[in-house]
Formats: structure tokens, sequence, C-alpha cells
């Protein structure tokens, strides 16, 4: 026996062991259900973390590396007009993106929910704020959010944070003192990372590695939920790779997976794809049929329809003064003063003070070959005076921005790979002149020399991948009901960002894991 095996007698099968696919898990064992995990990559030994850490300060190491990355296992295509890079940043394995993501969670503005009335442009959620507001309060409660009630310009809340913000960071007093004199807000800025013990887990200590690896575990990652949801009874399988769905017209009958021992069929009442934005339509597209010709669950024709990601705008430079940057590897202050301002022309965007620009000093002691006192030197001219601003915009849901399958070329179990077309749109690119603006009349301000611009010719995506499997209430017009059930089989449920409608421009996990807990709760109906 291999461990590999498929459940008998499962009443879930959840395709991906990240935040969405944990979450539900961990609700459905709790309640007595028999729930089976599948995830196409490895488990990861917590023990291991100290040295993925070190890969991750090493130049010798790409991102993917830290993760093991498999270039067979994860091939893809970029036909678009922008080259999507989809293996900087994306884990496949137990914990899924929350392995090594930023951490930042925050909530949708009201105005998300309805762009098409309120600003005009995409289209409108089959759900409003208000619907998921308990959930989100649900959601900050399962990860463990510090956060601050000081941002005048978030939506409702019902209740405090579960843990107090982080403290602004002293370049954050620098900016503070720019945006003061400019008219700026600013604010904290809520954090899936223990700022106090929490949930059996230790406050942050301070490593400043949060991306891509957080040592310690004070920052929340989906192996949270999956080790809860192993105490409650619920199966895990690693490495195993479901390549299609066996279906018939009305439901999934089985996950077809392939492990490093052979392939099997998990049979279940109920199925939850759970794959991101780009393996979940990629999985339905695999499992054309018959009865879906075009793949499965796709009458409307809109699987992989849509794709969205947030894009960067940024500008950065230098003080004639300490900053103490890289002393902090997170965001604690930022400013969503700007975003709802959004309208046809403009989207919606917010603005990030980084704790982390300019060379950290293990960066410049492991790239160069410069040592002792020479290395002493260059650390005093070069480190601590720079500073910089983020900002994350919103990119429109475009009928030629979608993910489909390229099958000239096939992974290590000789699948169709993943063909990511990236189309940005002009609105998106108008959106980051904008927070150009903003950003340099900060650092201006500031009195800082500009030496970098992530501005619409350099932009690139902020690897949130969304709207690929969106929600609605028309069949023709979406995948996914409100509930998250897919319009075209009744036991067949998708959770994650695939399902957004449209993205906004805040991070979308909180978003995702407010979903899945509401998903959770339709499916313990439906069983």
């Amino acid at each position: 026996m291999s461990g590999r095996e498929p459940v008998p007698d499962a009443d879930v099968c959840v395709v991906g062991a990240g935040p969405a696919g944990a979450l539900v898990a961990a609700r459905l064992a709790a309640t007595g259900h028999e729930v089976v995990v599948l995830d196409a990559g490895p488990r990861f030994d917590p023990e291991d973390r100290l040295a993925r850490q070190e890969r991750a300060v090493r130049p010798a190491y790409d991102r993917p590396a830290v993760w093991d990355g498999d270039s067979e296992r994860d091939a893809h295509s970029s036909s678009g007009e922008r080259f999507y890079p989809l293996n900087h940043a994306r884990v496949k394995g137990v914990g899924g993106s929350t392995l090594h993501w930023q951490g930042m969670v925050m909530r949708l503005h009201e105005a998300d929910f309805n762009s098409a009335s309120e600003r005009g442009v995409g289209v409108d959620w089959p759900l409003d704020y208000a619907d998921l507001q308990p959930y989100y309060a649900d959601a900050e409660r399962e990860i463990g959010v510090a956060g601050g009630m000081d941002n005048p310009y978030a939506p409702p809340r019902e209740e405090p944070f579960p843990m107090a913000p982080f403290e602004p960071s002293y370049s954050d007093s620098l900016f503070a003192e720019a945006c003061a004199e400019l008219g700026i807000d600013m604010h904290s800025v809520p954090n899936a990372r223990n700022s106090e013990p929490y949930d059996d887990r230790s406050e942050c200590v301070g490593y400043g590695t949060c991306q891509p690896v957080c040592p310690s575990g004070a920052k929340y990652d989906a192996t949270v939920h999956i080790e809860r949801a192993e105490n409650a009874g619920a199966t895990v399988i690693d490495r195993a790779a479901v390549g299609r769905l066996a279906h018939d017209a009305d439901s999934v009958e089985a996950a077809v997976y392939a492990t490093p021992e052979g392939e099997y069929r998990q049979t279940a009442d109920q199925f939850v794809i759970a794959c991101g934005g780009v393996e979940t339509p990629r999985l339905l597209l695999l499992s054309e049929s018959e009865e879906y010709p075009d793949g499965l669950a796709n009458s409307s024709g809109h699987v992989g329809q849509y794709f969205m990601d947030h894009l960067f705008a940024g500008t950065g430079g230098v003080l004639d003064e300490p900053t103490r940057q890289n002393h902090v590897g997170f965001l604690t202050s930022g400013s969503h003063q700007f975003y709802d301002e959004a309208d046809e022309a403009v989207g919606p965007f917010k603005l990030e003070f980084f704790n982390y620009a300019g060379p950290s000093p293990v960066e410049m002691a492991l790239s160069g070959d410069t040592w002792g006192d020479d290395l002493l030197g260059q650390l005093q001219e070069d480190y601590g005076n720079h500073v910089a601003v983020g900002a994350l915009v919103e990119q429109l849901p475009r009928e030629d921005s979608y993910v489909g399958l390229d099958r000239e070329q096939t992974d290590d179990h000789g699948n169709p790979v993943p063909d990511v077309h990236w189309n940005v749109g002009k609105r998106a690119l108008r959106t980051i002149e904008r927070a150009n603006e903003i950003q340099e009349r900060i650092l201006t301000e500031l009195g800082a020399e500009i030496t970098w611009q992530a501005g619409p010719d350099s932009t690139g995506p902020a690897y949130h991948h969304m709207g690929t499997t969106r929600m609605g209430t028309d069949p023709t017009e979406s995948v996914v009901d409100p509930t998250l059930r897919t319009h075209d089989l009744d036991n067949c449920w998708i959770v994650g960002s695939s399902v957004f409608p449209t993205g906004g421009a805040m991070n979308p996990t909180l978003t995702i894991a407010a979903l899945a807990l509401r998903a959770a709760d339709g499916l313990e109906d439906a069983l």
C-alpha cells in the first residue's frame, strides 16, 4: 500500500490543497463527513523551512527552486500580447500559494461587487458585500489576521480584527510626514501573520523572508487547515495529479489521478475543484467528453475566459538619510484613499509603502565577489537609504484574456499544458499612470531622488489568478452559480479566485477564504 489509494465511500473529494480547498476540507471533516483531498504536488516537511529560507536568500536559487518547482510538471505556454511568467510565483504542493505569499489580507470594497452599476465597466457580482461580510469575519478568525480599525476608506466592519496591528515601520514614519503635507491618508495593513501568539502558532519573530518562506509559521499558510482537516478524519493524498474528471451528463463520477505508483479513480458524492485560476480551468478543459465537447461545465463557453490579474505600479528612489529598509519583510502601511474614485476611465488601486526597497545586506554580500573591508564600505554606501511606494491596479475581465490548452506541449503525465493568453487593456494602463503620479509626488515631497519606476510599459503581474470560471446567475454567461456550484453539474463546486467576476485591486486571498467558507455551508446543505 502506497497511501495514495482512493478512499472508499468518500462524501467529498477536494482537488487542491491551497487555502480554498483546505478551508472547505476542514469545515466538512469537522462535521463528520468523509473527505479526501488530492494535490498534485508534494507535502513539504516544516522542519525544512530554514533550509528553504537559505535557498531564498542565495542568488544561485530562483524563486521556483525554493519550493521545488519542476520544469516538466509545471510546463506552460504564454500566447498573449504580454508574456506571463506563470512559474515565477506558484507552488504545487500541500499548502499551495500560501506557502510563499506575502500575507496581506484585505476585504474588497463595496463597489467592487457592483463594478458595472457603480463604475460603468466590468460586470456586477451575483452577491453584494453584505452577503459576504459575515464570511469575511469568519475567514479573518480562521486565518488569524492582525489589523487596525484606522482605515477610513475600508468597507464596514462588524468587529475588530482578531489581533492588534503591527506597528508602523521606521520608513513608514518618513512616508507619513510627506503624506501629511500632501493630504494623503496612511493606515495600517491587515496581515495574515501573528502579531501575538495565535492558534497555537508563534508571533512573528522577524526573519524577514516572508515572501517566499516563513520559517517560524507565524504567517498563515493552508497547512494549518489541512492539518485540522486530517485531525478531524480527512485523508490528504499528495503527489496525486488529477488529469481529468470522469462524468456523465449531470454529475462528476470520479477524479482520475496519477501518482508515482500508478493511476487511480477517486469517487465521491460531491466534488470541489480548488486548483486556482489557471489549473482549475485547465482541469475542466482536459475533462472534455461527448457530453461536454468543449470542456466540462462549459456549456457557457466561458471556462478559461476572462483571466485577470492585478498589475503592479511602483516608484522608488534614494534618500540622503537612513531609511532602515529591509528591517521588516512585509507591508505595515498603505492607503486606500484613491480606491473608490474609480470610474469608467481609471480603475481602483491601493498604495503600498514598502518596508523592503533596495538591496538587503544579505543580497549584497552573496551576489558579488567583494569581501572584508571593501564589502563593509559598499554596505555603508549602498544599503539602507532606499524607499519605494507600490500599488496594485485592477484589470478588467476581457474576452481576449484567457487560459486555454497548448495541445502541442505536454506535462510529465502527457497532458496538454495551460496556455495563459494575457491581455491587459488601456484602463489598467491609465490607472498605473495615475498611481505613478501620486507615487512621484510622495517621493518628491520626501526629498528622494527617483531612480526607478514600474509604469505602463514595464508593469508586471501580481500573480493573482482570477476570473476563469466566473460566478453568475445566468448559465449562458457564467460557470458557477452564487453558491459556487457549477450550472451544468449538480455535484461539482469550484472554490478559489477563478470564480471572481471582477478582481478589484485588493489581494484576493481573504475573499477566496470567505467564499470558500460560504461554499462549505452550501456543500453541507447538499450533503
